[in-house]
């Protein structure tokens, strides 16, 4: 009989193609914002390549009330946001935004990209908060991926980039608002990893490359995986390896009230969000 502190998948979720800003293409989890709190989005950004003036970002867009958090695998993008700050985001980067109280923010294409294409493939996250840090001021990390923490194991079987929370021994050196786990972990066939979770916490793997084995179910390439609660969580590769993130945070466990780009408790909050980025208040 299986312990009751060792996690298995409840169930697994299928990706859906949408499109988002203006009009690049991403794989998401169908109904991801009522699955797993903290999370509220999981895109998968390509991977497409582009042509030459091809690639496509997200221009000026209002947020308030949770964080989106950017990782890069190919690619060039550049952000800038309403309170001044810009970056970068090449390969293996992060950039985790707190919107709080509200921001304007942009993703477009390098310039440089834009004019030579190229493969483009990232992912990008939203991150709920909760109601006494929704109007929090804003902050912006910007991570270059040699500040990230990479453990690999002694055997060369299993490969992690740290982005939130723990891994083989390695932590993160962003700082988050709630407790959140981010980790980028391959598989090579035959090895097994077993992560260590917070008992409460929500934990779920997304399936990006190869598939991975968790307990008696399998996730695929672009399924995205739930699991029970447990203290901990055992992840074999498929016969080709895998490639996949586990997520995990908190259950918030708050009313969510959402429109487009705003995530408040309330309509009221909401309708002041509108109001405020109408007025030019917003951030």
């Amino acid at each position: 009989m299986m312990s009751t502190n060792v996690r298995h998948i409840k169930s697994i979720v299928p990706t859906h193609v949408v499109l988002e800003g203006g009009g690049f293409k991403v794989r998401r989890p169908v109904a991801m914002g009522r699955l797993m709190s903290p999370f509220l989005l999981l895109d998968e950004m390509g991977p497409v390549n582009y042509g030459p003036r091809e690639a496509i970002g997200a221009p000026d867009h209002p947020h308030r009330g949770f964080e989106t958090v950017t990782y890069m695998l190919s690619g060039c993008m550049q952000h800038a946001d309403s309170a001044g700050n810009k970056g970068d985001l090449n390969p293996g980067d992060v950039q985790w935004m707190t919107a709080g109280r509200g921001v304007i923010h942009s993703e477009l294409p390098h310039p440089d990209f834009y004019e030579s294409g190229g493969l483009m493939h990232g992912f990008q996250i939203w991150v709920n908060l909760p109601a006494k840090d929704k109007m929090m001021a804003p902050r912006y990390q910007d991570i270059m991926s040699e500040a990230l923490p990479i453990v690999e194991s002694e055997d060369k079987l299993i490969w992690a980039k740290v982005i939130a929370g723990k891994a083989l021994g390695a932590e993160a050196i962003i700082d988050t608002v709630i407790p959140i786990t981010y980790i980028h972990m391959r598989l090579k066939p035959g090895a097994i990893y077993t992560h260590e979770c917070e008992q409460d916490h929500n934990i779920m793997v997304y399936a990006f490359g190869g598939s991975v084995n968790i307990g008696q179910k399998s996730v695929q390439d672009g399924e995205l995986g739930l699991s029970s609660p447990g203290e901990s969580l055992t992840l074999e590769a498929g016969a080709n390896g895998a490639e996949y993130l586990i997520l995990g945070g908190p259950e918030i466990n708050e009313p969510i009230a959402r429109y487009g780009p705003f995530v408040m408790n309330t309509r009221e909050e909401i309708m002041q969000a509108i109001g405020d980025y109408n007025n030019g208040t917003l951030a």
